[in-house]
């Protein structure tokens, strides 16, 4: 393992929790360029797969992910890294704001601070999906899936567990 790797990475972990307003997976997007893109630390394929298997998984999602990446990365030690940077600060800043907001709850930048991440949070998560799509449509059949998954998802009151159970029902027997 090259010196100082874990570092550097527990570092952009850091930056992305620091980043991560409405949730860590509107960084998909940065996350892979970086990590994927420009650091050449794991492949396209090990980026997808360590998402899907963390969305498939009970429990804080983005954490196993965040450890599956540094694990790909730099074992272990990658993997401890990778989680707490990604977890600590923003779960730092969200007691203290969470404590700030119940002493003074009428501030008016609370509001317009809530107010301005919204649409950025919005923002992120759409190209997030977008960047995942991209990757994931390799076939016109895996095209029509990820429309008639939006789709129901949109118009429809079908949880997403029956969604994720047909994709891979439909994978198993080799229709996507």
């Amino acid at each position: 393992m090259h010196p100082g790797l874990v570092g550097r990475l527990a570092l952009h972990f850091v930056l992305w929790s620091l980043l991560s307003f409405g949730g860590t997976l509107g960084l998909l997007g940065d996350m892979q360029r970086y990590l994927v893109l420009l650091r050449h630390w794991v492949g396209q394929a090990q980026f997808s797969a360590s998402l899907a298997l963390a969305q498939a998984s009970p429990g804080p999602n983005i954490f196993l992910f965040s450890a599956l990446l540094g694990w790909h990365i730099a074992g272990w030690a990658g993997a401890l890294a990778a989680a707490l940077g990604l977890i600590v600060p923003s779960t730092l800043i969200v007691c203290l704001y969470t404590r700030y907001h119940s002493r003074h709850p009428r501030q008016p930048w609370l509001r317009a601070f809530r107010e301005g991440v919204e649409p950025i949070s919005i923002g992120l998560l759409l190209s997030s999906g977008w960047l995942l799509a991209s990757h994931t449509a390799a076939s016109a059949a895996d095209s029509l899936a990820l429309l008639a998954t939006v789709a129901a998802c949109l118009r429809s009151r079908i949880h997403p567990l029956w969604l994720l159970a047909a994709g891979a029902a439909a994978g198993a027997v080799g229709w996507l």
